[in-house]
């Protein structure tokens, strides 16, 4: 493994995989207190067709994936808002309708290729001196604005309506949360892809739930998952030859499951 790490395309997806993996576990306990779970699939399924129109247009698929990924979850808090659907009926309609757009746009640009499979399933390894800029840039504004706004994201997971009745910007903030939310699907697209990326948004948080209970410790918790999780996963993908983006998932499902049977465990144990 020392000889692997030096070299420059595995030292770039360590660095990645760190990032995008901390900033995903310390959103991820967001994610699964507002129950929110089902977003994250819908946000990274809409991307697709964000990625598809850069093929189409002949630009970077990242900015048109964070673009349209915006616009996305922006629709998809207006239509839940200002309509009689429920946001996970939001979620599927803005869901499938990116999705078929993307096909649609595949087929025009006529390059089914693949680069279209690397952006649907992560290639970490093709991580160049660019994505961890733009992954570096991506972590420190979402980290600094989650910091900032930190106490109100709390009492806006916990308690909504109780947020209202206290002055707290609920819509501005649920909007904010959002747009925070795509950008970090976007660049985490590129450790496990579109199909893979709504797990990093949700099995770290679900994985300190059965842990602890205490906020804080929860989102370090969810943290260190992640980011074990992520370097587990790229070590294992590079000793078993296996692909890196679905390793890390089955890992963080791995330790998932292992916290929720150990308490089981203990009980037949003590029972014994």
């Amino acid at each position: 493994m020392t000889e692997l790490l030096s070299m420059g395309f595995l030292q770039r997806a360590l660095l990645a995989g760190i990032m995008v993996s901390l900033l995903c576990g310390v959103l991820s306990v967001f994610v699964i207190l507002r129950r929110m779970a089902f977003i994250g699939v819908g946000i990274s399924h809409s991307a697709f067709g964000g990625v598809a129109l850069g093929f189409l247009l002949a630009v970077d698929p990242l900015w048109t994936g964070i673009g349209f990924a915006v616009l996305v979850a922006l629709a998809i808090e207006w239509a839940q808002t200002h309509s009689r659907v429920e946001e996970d009926t939001a979620i599927g309609i803005f869901f499938a309708a990116s999705m078929a757009l993307g096909l649609v746009f595949l087929h025009l640009s006529r390059t089914y290729n693949v680069d279209v499979f690397g952006f649907l399933f992560g290639n970490i390894l093709a991580i160049g001196k660019k994505q961890v800029v733009e992954i570096f840039c991506v972590t420190a504004g979402v980290l600094a604005v989650t910091l900032a706004f930190y106490k109100e994201l709390v009492f806006l997971s916990f308690d909504e309506e109780m947020a209202w009745v206290s002055g707290v910007p609920v819509r501005a903030l649920r909007y904010l949360f959002l747009v925070m939310l795509a950008l970090v699907v976007i660049i985490s697209i590129y450790l496990v892809g579109i199909i893979l990326v709504s797990a990093l948004l949700v099995i770290p948080g679900a994985t300190a739930q059965n842990l602890t209970g205490h906020i804080r410790r929860m989102i370090f918790t969810s943290a260190a998952v992640a980011v074990g999780g992520a370097v587990g996963g790229l070590w294992l993908s590079c000793l078993l030859d296996f692909p890196t983006g679905a390793t890390m998932v089955l890992l963080l499902a791995f330790f998932y499951l292992l916290t929720t049977a150990a308490p089981w465990l203990r009980s037949r144990k003590g029972g014994a």
